[in-house]
């Protein structure tokens, strides 16, 4: 997930009837696979991205929050509300013990989560654990970086919340999209709330997030984020659609430069002897590809379980559908009168609980389908035919994971062999 644009004043909340869609309206998100997917059986929501705070402190031009098709966070508060945040509190615990979970997991994000300040998360965290009692939940920041002091640290290491970090690779790759409102690059503040990070609170550290730039060698990309010790990193594909093509995407190209891309970095990755970094993406593909099940939204078939709750209350589906049309992660629940088992059956929250059967008829003709998924649902978009098509990345996908597929089946061949 990436962080956002330092925008403008602030607003008063939305009149919860803002969110409604229209009577009889599915937003595009009209299951692929007739009446299998409308009928899957519903996956009780396990992870929920809380917004504590709608605005950011820089202004990253690739930004699904700020810079694409969903602008709606100007009318949203800055920051969340107490009631709103009781409200929040009380129906993740509501949720997680009506459905008997044996834990779930609350990521803060934003924005920036930490420009909510501290006393705001320390209220977060204490009371989603205290109304979720006595399921566990495990609780992390998504933050830039920029404002992770020592005082942040000590908080968090006091309340047991992990930190994962967006950071794009070097100083050039990082600051040519992640810039302050003046313009200056933030690789250097970053960096070095990193260092504190790693030094002095390590147990803390949850990882990074990078999003790919073509422009960037791959390798070196990498081998830059290695140099912080993270325990995994997330390479992010840039957003887009069909109708909005991401950089260096052109919708009927054949060519595969992410693909290239990645594959550098996997091949990096996967012959370094004794390298412990976990990378999600290629682990989840191989995890797929040797018979288990993704926990990557992106990869695999298995049923998405992740609700997101705005700065205004709003229940959401993944805000990176933004990146679509305004309207794709609209839900019309609010967490003022809503419980989130009013979304499992929403056509949308079906679909991207079906599996195979919610994919397009090339998508469930493909061979490699069961381990792409598809792709992130967001990259489906094209306007007219909704989320019903494969992604725009699919020229990627289908030879990075043919090749992880390769590496891996050789491998798997010579362990076999050896053992003979």
């Amino acid at each position: 997930m990436y962080c956002g644009r330092f925008p403008g004043g602030s607003t008063p909340a939305a009149d919860l009837t803002a969110e409604r869609p229209m009577p009889g309206s599915d937003d595009g998100h009209r299951p692929a696979g007739g009446t299998a997917a409308r009928r899957a059986p519903a996956v009780a929501f396990r992870q929920f991205v809380v917004k504590l705070h709608s605005r950011c402190d820089l202004a990253c031009d690739h930004c699904y929050v700020y810079t694409m098709a969903d602008q709606r966070w100007r009318s949203r508060p800055r920051s969340m509300p107490d009631r709103v945040l009781d409200w929040t509190a009380r129906r993740i615990g509501e949720h997680a013990r009506a459905h008997r979970l044996d834990r779930v997991a609350v990521i803060l994000h934003g924005g920036e989560p930490l420009l909510a300040g501290s006393a705001r998360i320390e209220r977060a965290v204490t009371e989603i654990r205290q109304f979720a009692a006595p399921v566990p939940v495990r609780m992390t920041v998504q933050t830039n970086g920029t404002r992770l002091d020592e005082a942040f640290l000590r908080l968090f290491d006091r309340l047991d919340v992990g930190v994962s970090v967006s950071l794009d690779g070097d100083r050039a790759a990082h600051d040519r999209h992640r810039r302050g409102p003046d313009g200056r690059g933030s690789h250097d503040r970053v960096t070095a709330r990193l260092r504190r990070l790693t030094d002095g609170y390590p147990h803390l550290f949850n990882g990074l997030l990078c999003t790919v730039d073509l422009r960037n060698d791959p390798v070196t990309t990498y081998r830059s984020l290695l140099a912080h010790r993270p325990p995994a990193v997330d390479f992010l594909l840039p957003h887009g659609s069909w109708s909005a093509p991401p950089p260096g995407r052109a919708p009927d190209s054949r060519q595969a430069p992410y693909a290239a891309w990645l594959t550098a970095v996997f091949d990096e990755w996967y012959h370094t002897p004794g390298q412990q970094i976990r990378v999600r993406l290629f682990d989840e593909i191989i995890q797929v590809l040797l018979g288990g099940a993704s926990r990557l939204a992106g990869v695999g078939t298995s049923p998405v379980a992740v609700a997101v709750v705005q700065t205004d209350g709003a229940v959401e589906l993944d805000d990176t559908l933004g990146a679509a049309h305004p309207d794709a992660a609209r839900t019309g629940l609010h967490v003022a009168r809503d419980p989130f088992d009013a979304a499992l059956d929403l056509p949308a929250v079906r679909a991207q609980q079906a599996g195979l059967d919610a994919l397009c008829a090339t998508c469930r003709a493909c061979d490699v389908a069961r381990v792409c998924g598809g792709g992130l649902r967001t990259h489906r978009y094209r306007t007219g035919s909704g989320f019903d098509n494969p992604s725009v990345y699919c020229p990627d996908l289908y030879p990075l994971i043919g090749h992880i597929r390769h590496t891996v089946r050789r491998d798997v061949a010579a362990l076999r062999a050896a053992v003979r």
